[in-house]
């Protein structure tokens, strides 16, 4: 078999059995991914924690799949699938053979990013085909010069923006490359990246927008949100977590690099520069390659020193999306290796041991975790529950859920009437909700916990409130998980209170 019959065998059995076993076996979806139903269940231009792109590719899949969540698990493989065929396309314009492009694919699939957190749609993950995308047609606008390619860079920053705003860095990468070298700044003096520039504000218009008339509720929930330095120790420790929890994430691949190699090849090889450069042909393309994989994370590591700032680990998903083409390259694979087969074999190994712990999450946990765990949250019973209830008391559907986000947002997902989720009952993090039409057709407040009343905002908001209703359901059909106990309080019409306006909850 060749070697990109080969990949494309590889890469597309992973992404299948990445979708195939969520879809099969996660009773309910993870956090991100109910989250992102219930917020595209509005279509707005942007949402509370994020931009919008995620949430509406939700919910297409919801309509596509006729009412299932588990179109996001198919989500995330096309995601992950698109983002490995740029990356044999960025290695095809490098200079690869298609031989080394097949083990960059093998590679990267094997870091952490591209395995254990797959399932859980959300805009980390989709950030992978944006930024592999984004890096091919910027080499290719090098390379050719052709209007087509700067417009597609264009557009899919345009995408990138829309997904998550960390896509910035890839943008001033990007241009700080055509700053600093000449085979960029020779661009400069023609149309293609002004008119990349102008397809990208033209199609992220409609957002700033709603950025500008929600007050920038996005840029001031993540403020709100971010942790900032406590002290001077924060400037070091942050980026220094950071940077190790990355290589930690490289694990997988350093494993496979070692597993190919055998110690007589290594008394003979030789260890210069030269050897280590591997095949591909041009200094142009090294400077590249080596641009791309390091820029974006140096950038993240001094911005962590600099402000003491916590950077998530997994903020750095698409930041490795040519750790298979930097291994390939300058450890000289596969010529370097006197096994690849073990290689290759040590590859599937690790990928059954992912799928495998996925799989042990959603059969196995129950049997011996007493923590609750989301995937196995009861949240297509709980919705019906509440459904009826509400029906029962008012012959009416359920229009409107208050509460936090997870108990609302499972109801939004698998509630027949599909609520709109009223999030902490506050205006501000729900720009979706017309005060006029809750007031029309009421409201359900909800509550997890053994607690008597709401929290919070809704207390303020309802002081003489009383427990209405609860009702006790098991966490999963078997296993040690506690049971849920699920509070409410209906709102009839014309009894909702007004939401205050106040500064976003922490």
């Amino acid at each position: 078999m060749n070697a990109s019959r080969a990949a494309l065998l590889y890469g597309g059995t992973l992404c299948l059995l990445y979708a195939l076993l969520p879809s099969l076996s996660f009773p309910n979806p993870p956090l991100d991914v109910v989250e992102g139903f219930a917020w595209g269940r509005e279509f707005q231009l942007g949402y509370t924690k994020h931009p919008p792109m995620q949430a509406w590719l939700l919910e297409l899949s919801y309509h596509l799949t006729g009412g299932y969540a588990y179109g996001a698990y198919w989500l995330s493989a096309i995601s992950i699938g698109i983002g490995y065929w740029f990356i044999w396309l960025i290695g095809k314009e490098l200079g690869f053979s298609e031989q080394q492009r097949f083990w960059a694919i093998v590679l990267t699939s094997v870091t952490f990013y591209f395995t254990l957190p797959v399932p859980e749609f959300n805009p980390n993950i989709l950030q992978i085909p944006v930024w592999a995308g984004m890096i091919y047609f910027f080499l290719r606008a090098l390379n050719s010069g052709a209007a087509r390619y700067w417009i597609l860079l264009g557009a899919l920053a345009a995408i990138g923006f829309y997904t998550k705003y960390f896509v910035f860095l890839l943008i001033g990468t990007i241009g700080l490359y055509t700053l600093v070298y000449a085979d960029g700044r020779r661009y400069l003096a023609t149309s293609g990246p002004w008119i990349c520039s102008v397809s990208f504000l033209l199609l992220v218009a409609p957002h700033l927008y709603w950025l500008y008339e929600t007050d920038f509720l996005t840029f001031r929930y993540a403020i709100g949100r971010s942790n900032a330095a406590g002290s001077l120790f924060d400037h070091v420790y942050n980026p220094v977590n950071f940077l190790l929890a990355q290589v930690a994430n490289h694990a997988g691949l350093l494993m496979v690099a070692l597993l190919g190699l055998s110690w007589q090849k290594l008394k003979t090889a030789k260890t210069s520069w030269s050897f280590s450069r591997g095949s591909v042909p041009t200094l142009e393309a090294d400077r590249f390659l080596i641009w791309f994989a390091f820029v974006p994370l140096f950038v993240v590591l001094l911005a962590s020193a600099v402000t003491g700032n916590e950077f998530k680990h997994m903020w750095g998903t698409p930041l490795f999306v040519l750790s298979g083409l930097v291994a390939v390259r300058y450890f000289h694979l596969p010529a370097f290796w006197s096994a690849p087969k073990r290689a290759f074999a040590g590859a599937v190994g690790i990928q059954v041991l992912f799928l495998g712990i996925l799989l042990g999450q959603a059969v196995l946990e129950p049997f011996w975790k007493t923590k609750q765990s989301r995937i196995h949250y009861p949240g297509k019973a709980t919705a019906e529950v509440l459904s009826d209830v509400w029906k029962k008391e008012t012959g009416t559907e359920l229009a409107y859920v208050a509460g936090d986000e997870w108990t609302t947002a499972n109801v939004t997902l698998h509630a027949p009437s599909r609520p709109s989720m009223f999030l902490e009952h506050n205006a501000k993090l729900s720009p979706w909700i017309d005060l006029d039409d809750v007031q029309k057709k009421g409201m359900m407040i909800l509550w997890r916990g053994e607690n008597s009343a709401p929290a919070g905002q809704i207390l303020e908001l309802y002081p003489n409130a009383v427990l209405q209703g609860q009702q006790t359901l098991p966490f999963h059909s078997y296993g040690t998980f506690p049971d849920l106990t699920i509070n409410w309080i209906i709102v009839l019409p014309g009894s909702v209170a007004t939401s205050v306006d106040e500064e976003l909850a922490d």
